[in-house]
């Protein structure tokens, strides 16, 4: 077992560049398996969920090499199985996407329900009430999802609530498919968008991707290509948030500013300075510039990000006043609070509703990563605190940040790695 230590109380000032996307590429590498062909993804983060699913794509039959620094070449022309068990897909939520790859490539898939964080209740009724339109059989089944259909046909689908993973679903299913697709109500995000221009590179047509009407016209097959993943939009504004909540002065590279605006904006509003440039952002809060309280509400995009929820309530547990966050797509996602409050924080929580009361100052403590994102929020927590922090739990945030704590050191931070039990 691995524990970060943080001596905290460094100001972030320098340089950092992002790595791909994590929500993308966990959504582009199960949509190789629709290619006859070759695929070249570039800007592939180097992340725990990417390995998994890696390793799951070979399990399949697909051919999978890493080609380079953060690329992987993937050639699924002679896939065998349609079945995905539940030892390879525990380890991740994202699998689900192997459900509409497979349903999309040989009208038949099992998969096993995905594992991955723990903050609620998470069903897939959407995906299948897509799924089911399109013209297949669905049931669930100790723990196994099977979809099956002689063909599939396009439809029109409206989504009940504004679902990431079951827009991607469906696009995944329906590119192959007879005819044409609707998505009504579709999400927005970067990512979808990302996968959709990955599936058109390839040969699929998709117009629509990030607005809320998404229309699929599906094509005979699709052929090899290169693509490269977007940058990483959460761990982009895990650094802006860190670099205001240390005071510091960071520019960060490889970013797609109109993807932070709402990140962005929050922060000015709270008294930062940020700068955007063509492929970069600065953000910094030198003395004597001071942070403001302020309120929060998590929404799809492009509104505040679920993934940016626990950043921003540590940088907020330590300004001045009463702020209040208010988490409008998850439920349970307020666990990794009790952590803070080891560190000091004053935050009462009440349903999706967290009211923070800034402290002066928090206090290194021994605490875990309850998730993912809350893992950076507690990495975040440790370099404003006084005193040593010392982070457990860290296979949350290896599945999704690459190389966090170097990144962090190069901005001069007192982070580092060491397996639990020595110093």
């Amino acid at each position: 077992m691995e524990k970060l230590v943080i001596h905290g109380g460094n100001k972030l000032c320098g340089q950092v560049s992002v790595s791909g996307a994590k929500n993308a590429a966990v959504a582009v590498i199960p949509a190789a398996l629709l290619v006859n062909g070759k695929c070249r993804i570039e800007n592939v983060p180097k992340i725990k969920d990417v390995i998994v699913l890696c390793d799951i794509l070979s399990q399949l039959g697909a051919k999978v090499e890493y080609a380079g620094e953060n690329v992987v070449e993937i050639d699924a022309t002679d896939l065998a199985y349609h079945s995905a068990p539940y030892e390879m897909v525990k380890k991740m939520r994202a699998s689900y996407y192997l459900i509409g790859a497979l349903l999309g490539r040989f009208c038949k898939a099992e998969v096993a329900m995905p594992g991955g964080c723990d903050f609620g209740s998470r069903p897939i009724d959407q995906h299948i009430k897509g799924f089911e339109a399109l013209g297949a059989k669905t049931k669930i089944k100790n723990g196994i999802i099977t979809a099956s259909a002689d063909r599939l046909c396009g439809a029109q689908v409206y989504l009940d609530v504004v679902s990431v993973g079951a827009t991607i679903n469906l696009m995944l299913s329906a590119v192959l498919a007879d005819g044409v697709t609707v998505i009504e109500n579709a999400a927005k995000e970067p990512h979808i968008v990302d996968v959709a221009n990955f599936l058109n590179v390839m040969g699929a047509n998709i117009r629509g991707a990030g607005t809320d009407v998404i229309r699929i016209k599906g094509v005979r097959s699709l052929s090899g290509g290169a693509y490269s993943i977007i940058p990483d939009q959460i761990e982009a504004g895990t650094f802006m948030v860190a670099a205001a909540a240390t005071r510091g002065d960071v520019l960060i590279t490889n970013v797609i500013p109109k993807h932070l605006e709402s990140i962005t904006a929050k922060l000015v509003e709270m008294g930062a300075k940020v700068e955007e440039f063509d492929d970069s952002i600065r953000v910094s809060c030198l003395p004597p510039k001071t942070l403001h309280k302020a309120n929060v509400k998590t929404l799809p995009y492009p509104g505040f990000p679920t993934d940016m929820q626990p950043q921003i309530v540590a940088l907020l547990s330590v300004v001045g006043g009463t702020s209040i966050m208010t988490e409008n797509v998850w439920d349970c996602r307020f666990q990794y609070i009790d952590e803070l409050k080891r560190m000091g924080a004053n935050i009462k929580v009440d349903g999706k509703v967290a009211v923070i009361e800034g402290v002066g100052c928090l206090s290194g403590s021994p605490v875990k990563a309850t998730d993912l994102r809350a893992g950076a929020g507690m990495v975040i927590a440790g370099l404003i605190a006084h005193g040593v922090t010392e982070i457990h739990d860290l296979h949350h945030i290896d599945r999704g940040y690459e190389d966090m704590e170097g990144k962090f050191v190069s901005l001069g931070a007192d982070i580092r790695r060491i397996v639990c039990g020595k110093k």
